[in-house]
This record gives C-alpha cells, sequence and structure tokens, in this order.
C-alpha cells in the first residue's frame, strides 16, 4: 500500500474542494463505533430499546461522527498533517442502511501557523447528518514533509 504525500500549506487554495467520501452505514459500524469508544447507551445497540425512545432504529454516536470527519479531512491532507480543532454541530441521525457522504472546502488559511480551515457537511437521505469545521496544520513546502 502507498502512503498518500501530505498536502503542503503553500499548496492548499481557499476554495479548494475535498474529494467526497461515501459511508456505508451499516448495523454493525453503528454497533461496534459505540461500543469501541465505550458509549454504551441502549439507543446506539438496541433497536427495541431506541425505538421506545422515539427513534426508528439505532442510531450513530457522535464519537463515530467525530471520528469520521477527522478520518475524511486527514485522508485528503495526508499523514503528517496534525488536526488541531474539530468543530461539529449534529443534524439528522445516522440509520442502518443509509449512506453517509462527507464533502468539505478549505474555507480559510492562517498564515503563521500553517493551518487551514476545511467546512465539512455529512448528508444522509434524511439530510444534513453533521456539520462543521476542521482546523488542520500542514507543513510548509514539500521539503519540510519529506
Amino acid at each position: 500500500m502507498t502512503i498518500p504525500p501530505t498536502r503542503t500549506f503553500d499548496a492548499v487554495r481557499v476554495g479548494e474542494v475535498l474529494p467526497e467520501l461515501e459511508i456505508p452505514l451499516t448495523r454493525t459500524l453503528v454497533v461496534a463505533t459505540a461500543i469501541a469508544s465505550r458509549d454504551f447507551q441502549d439507543v446506539h445497540h438496541d433497536p427495541g430499546l431506541a425505538a421506545e425512545r422515539g427513534s426508528q432504529d439505532v442510531f450513530m454516536n457522535i464519537l463515530t461522527t467525530n471520528g469520521l470527519v477527522d478520518r475524511f479531512v486527514t485522508s485528503w491532507a495526508g499523514p503528517a498533517a496534525v488536526v488541531k480543532a474539530i468543530r461539529i454541530r449534529l443534524g439528522v441521525p445516522n440509520y442502518p442502511g443509509d449512506t453517509m457522504v462527507l464533502s468539505g472546502a478549505v474555507t480559510g488559511k492562517d498564515e503563521p501557523h500553517r493551518r487551514v480551515q476545511v467546512s465539512i457537511r455529512g448528508e444522509n437521505g434524511l439530510g444534513a447528518h453533521v456539520t462543521g469545521t476542521v482546523d488542520v496544520q500542514l507543513p510548509g513546502t514539500r521539503k519540510e514533509s519529506a
């Protein structure tokens, strides 16, 4: 497997669009990631109890959503990128059987700190599941990232 190169601060432009990432929302993904993040709330693993609490099914927890947002941005940015901040807001639930599509674009650059801000959005069949921004620090030049 080839490791993708790290994006450099100098090469990134405001307005640059990140490649979309499709995440199939399987029941296994929803349940396993809730358990892996030590979130044992029944709405994330028990369909009957989730329904009793007013949900149509189990749904993804915020820690998983946060991790998928991180994955989306760092897959674009590369292995030497350092995530400095993730600010997200949840919307509609991610239910099993749907697909979440993550999209984003570079919306700002902070020259002294070599940070870029990426606005993200994750949509599923019900609408926006997650919106927010990610601040990521990048090396300044190709020579620095070697």
